[in-house]
């Protein structure tokens, strides 16, 4: 197999301070991303045994990590402050896929966006706070190319943009009243008071759907919330 590299590159306004924008890059994954560790220094182990090569808070943070066969991922988070209290992020994700470059760069790209629109949200409404956490991926009949918009009918929500309201009760978790924070073809964001569930149409990519759990309310259990959802999830294809 021969490596092509890809860059990825978002740009977004974030309403929080940079410190706060940092500390979420560095500190906060659990709470939009999956919990993962960062040794806060240069030359420190970073997200999936990289190495911490720019850590200048509150502005700047970049790991690297390098395999076999050339290749290589590079995560780079470049901070400026805006007035009012917000911030501008510019997020570059470079690395190399071996196989099915097309596939595999639009998946990233869209998943990119995602992640960074979740960050955002992390840090307006939720920054500082860990997050309990599951993921939960769907049964293998969740990859046929209708099979995110059984979640979105589950959910209640149409492809009519964010901003609207979602209500349902989940057997063990109980009535979920959300914002509807992002939708579009593969992706659904709902935000609550003390929780966001990320909902991700994988099998446009070749996988299975998946959602992710982030739940802020002290004492919260991530593993109970993600058995709950996992059976909502895997009945939608039952």
């Amino acid at each position: 197999m021969m490596a092509k590299e890809f860059k990825i590159v978002h740009e977004s306004e974030i309403d929080g301070t940079p410190q706060q924008v940092f500390d979420a890059a560095t500190l906060g994954n659990s709470g939009w991303l999956w919990p993962m560790e960062v040794e806060p220094k240069l030359g420190g182990v970073g997200p999936y045994g990289s190495t911490v090569t720019v850590w200048e808070p509150p502005h700047r943070f970049a790991n690297h990590l390098e395999g076999e066969g050339g290749f290589f991922n590079t995560l780079e988070y470049d901070i400026s402050e805006l007035p009012g209290g917000k911030s501008w992020l510019r997020y570059v994700h470079s690395g190399v896929f071996f196989e099915d470059w097309d596939n595999q760069y639009d998946g990233a790209a869209k998943h990119t966006a995602f992640y960074q629109h979740t960050l955002g949200q992390y840090v307006k409404y939720f920054a500082g706070k860990q997050a309990a956490f599951a993921d939960i991926q769907g049964p293998a009949a969740s990859s046929s190319p209708e099979a995110f918009e059984a979640v979105k009918a589950a959910l209640g929500i149409h492809d009519s943009g964010a901003g609207g309201h979602v209500s349902l009760t989940i057997a063990g978790v109980g009535t979920v009243d959300a914002v509807v924070d992002y939708l579009d073809k593969n992706f659904v964001g709902l935000r609550t008071e003390d929780a966001m569930y990320r909902f991700f149409g994988r099998n446009a990519f070749g996988a299975v759907v998946g959602m992710t759990v982030h739940l802020f309310a002290p004492g919260a259990d991530g593993e109970a919330a993600g058995t709950a959802w996992g059976a909502w999830l895997n009945g939608i294809y039952s």
